[in-house]
């Protein structure tokens, strides 16, 4: 018994020093780039090249692919900035990622699909809220890049409108 309690302690332990940052941003700090790292869940607001904070994020429920086009589940990747603020999100607070650029449109245009629009990077839908960091466990959005709602207090602050956005697997 003791031995399994020390496993679950380490695992807890190894999750949050690789991909948990609870300092909190100066609330003067504003970021001019994000990145995102599908392949380790992390999105990472910068300032002149420099990270401000990493967070570990829950993507689109796809395979993990790039997003093909609208209704695939998959978080895009690609180039993009972030282009307008919904305050009354039902998953509190979301910043609109300008999917789908000349690419997207492309590329599900040859597959006879609509690209879609509505990624954004949010918070968690009420119902959910319960969820708390667990949230960040496994992937649900439709495609969306998903932090806690204390972290899109956060990031909502930090990040202004035109700040470029970069997703890579």
């Amino acid at each position: 018994m003791k031995l399994r309690k020390l496993y679950f302690l380490l695992a807890a332990s190894s999750l949050c020093l690789s991909g948990c940052s609870s300092a909190k941003l100066d609330p003067s700090q504003k970021a001019d780039r994000i990145v995102v790292i599908k392949s380790a869940h992390t999105m990472t607001l910068y300032a002149a090249n420099q990270p401000l904070k990493t967070y570990k994020v829950a993507l689109g429920r796809g395979a993990g692919d790039a997003k093909q086009h609208q209704g695939d589940h998959e978080t895009p990747e690609g180039h993009y900035v972030i282009d307008s603020r919904n305050p009354n999100s039902r998953f509190h607070l979301a910043l609109h990622v300008s999917y789908p650029n000349a690419d997207d449109k492309a590329r599900a245009k040859s597959l006879g699909q609509p690209a879609g629009g509505a990624i954004m990077v949010h918070g968690v839908e009420s119902k959910f809220r319960w969820l708390g960091g667990m949230q960040h466990d496994a992937d649900w959005t439709d495609g969306c890049i998903a932090v806690t709602d204390k972290e899109m207090e956060e990031i909502w602050k930090a990040v202004p409108l035109g700040t470029p956005i970069e997703i890579r697997r």
